[in-house]
C-alpha cells in the first residue's frame, strides 16, 4: 500500500481527470422550459432510448443489436427526477447540468470520475460479451493494464514509478474481481492516457460510443450515448453522458446552447462544443480503436 501511494503522489496531479472549467456560464431557465421537457421526456421510460423522445423530423440511427452503441442506448436510468449521488452518498444538486441519472453503482471510493466512467462503460460492455481479451487500458505512465492477466490471478504491483504483474490470486472472472480491476485502472489512468488510446474522428462521422475528450491536468471526457438523424437534412443529433469530480454517478447532460433541442445536441457545432461543465473543441472527438 505504501508503494502504491508513492506512485499516486508522483502521478497525483496528472490523474486529476476532471477539472472545473471556469469559463462556463450557467444555464438560465425559461418560462416554457417545463412545457418543452414534457414533450421530449417520457417520465416512465427506464432506458436512455425510452426516456428521451427524438424531436420531430428525426429518427434514431440504425445500430446492431449486439453493439456497444446498443449497450449505451439501452443503459438503465434511475426514475425521472432522481439526483446524482457522489461516491460518499451525498447529492449533487442539479444546477441545470443533467436530465437523467444512469442506474449503475460507482463504488465507495473517489475514483469513478470522467474518463473512468467512459472506460467503465466500455469495459462493462466487453465484460458482458465475455470479450475479455479486448479489455485493456494504459496507465498514465504507459503501463498496459489488461484484464486478461487480471482474471488469471495476476495483480499489478507498484514499486515507485515501476509497475509490473505478479501472480497473487486464483483465476476468477467474477463481478467482484472485475470491479477491483476497474478500480486499479481508475487509480492510475485518466484523460491524458485515454486520449492517447483513442483515434480522432470528425463530427460528421460521429456515432454512438464516440468520446469528446480533453486529455490533460485537468481534463474532461463525455461520451455519446444515443443519436438520431433528420429524415431530410441528414443533420445528426446526439445525447451525452458524463461523470465528474468528485466521483459521481453517470448523468445524461442538458444542452446549455439550445433549450428547445436539449438534452439533444446537434453535430453542427462550429469550432467548439459547450456542455454544462466543460467546453470542448470540435477536434476533441475520438473513438475506441477496437
Amino acid at each position: 500500500m505504501i508503494k502504491e501511494l508513492v506512485l499516486l503522489i508522483i502521478l497525483g496531479m496528472m490523474l486529476q481527470a476532471c477539472g472545473q472549467n471556469t469559463s462556463q456560464s450557467k444555464l438560465t431557465s425559461t418560462t416554457n422550459e417545463q412545457t418543452i421537457e414534457v414533450q421530449k421526456v417520457n417520465v416512465e421510460g427506464t432506458t436512455v432510448a425510452e426516456r428521451f423522445n427524438v424531436p420531430e423530423g428525426f429518427i434514431r440511427t440504425l445500430i446492431d443489436s449486439t453493439s456497444f452503441s446498443m449497450y449505451l442506448r439501452s443503459l438503465q436510468l434511475k426514475p425521472h427526477g432522481a439526483q446524482v449521488l457522489f461516491y460518499n452518498g451525498q447529492t449533487k444538486r442539479n444546477n441545470q447540468v443533467y436530465d437523467a441519472v444512469v442506474d449503475l453503482p460507482i463504488g465507495k471510493r473517489d475514483l469513478h470520475q470522467c474518463a473512468d466512467a467512459v472506460m467503465r462503460l466500455r469495459a462493462d460492455y466487453l465484460f458482458k460479451k465475455k470479450a475479455y481479451d479486448s479489455i485493456h487500458f494504459s496507465f498514465t505512465n504507459g503501463f498496459k493494464a489488461d484484464y486478461t492477466n487480471w482474471r488469471k490471478g495476476k495483480r499489478i504491483i507498484v514499486n515507485g514509478n515501476q509497475v509490473s504483474w505478479k501472480q497473487q490470486s486464483q483465476p476468477s472472472d467474477s463481478d467482484k474481481t472485475f470491479w477491483k480491476y476497474l478500480e486499479m485502472v481508475f487509480s492510475y489512468a485518466g484523460t491524458a492516457s485515454l486520449s492517447k488510446e483513442l483515434k480522432p474522428v470528425t463530427a460528421e462521422e460521429m456515432r454512438i460510443g464516440d468520446v469528446f475528450i480533453k486529455g490533460g491536468f485537468p481534463g474532461h471526457a463525455v461520451i455519446v450515448v444515443d443519436m438520431a438523424l433528420h429524415k431530410t437534412t441528414n443533420e445528426k443529433i446526439f445525447l451525452l453522458a458524463q461523470s465528474y469530480m468528485p466521483a459521481q454517478e453517470i448523468q445524461i447532460l442538458k444542452n446549455p446552447n439550445n433549450l428547445e433541442l436539449s438534452p439533444w445536441y446537434s453535430n453542427k457545432i462550429g469550432s467548439e462544443l459547450r456542455t454544462p461543465e466543460w467546453t470542448f473543441k470540435k477536434t476533441d472527438l475520438k473513438r475506441f480503436r477496437n
